[in-house]
């Protein structure tokens, strides 16, 4: 029988700092909310068929987000450009339903 030490924690290995856990949180709620409220858009613009061009929208939203961060959806970091960006298109989204309704 052979006797292993035990090895010291290091620390959250799979974390790349405080910072960017917070920005993936925040990142993962957002782009939900931003699928939801392009099909919002789109219902109230059109109805129905706005509705499904605010799924296929939302789709390619995601597609688009992927492809900023390294073909990975929540990538260890996130980049601060695609993380203001997904800001920026989810306050406008926003402010555009306030107008609508």
């Amino acid at each position: 029988m052979t006797y292993q030490p035990a090895q010291p924690a290091e620390g959250n290995s799979v974390s790349a700092g405080g910072a960017s856990d917070v920005k993936t949180f925040v990142a993962a709620a957002l782009l939900p909310f931003s699928a939801g409220l392009l099909v919002l858009v789109g219902a109230l613009l059109i109805g129905v068929f706005g509705g499904l061009l605010g799924v296929v929208a939302a789709i390619f939203g995601a597609v688009w987000w992927r492809s900023l961060n390294g073909k990975k959806m929540f990538p260890r970091d996130i980049a601060k450009g695609p993380m203001i960006g997904l800001s920026v298109a989810s306050v406008l989204l926003v402010l555009l339903v306030v107008l609508m309704v």
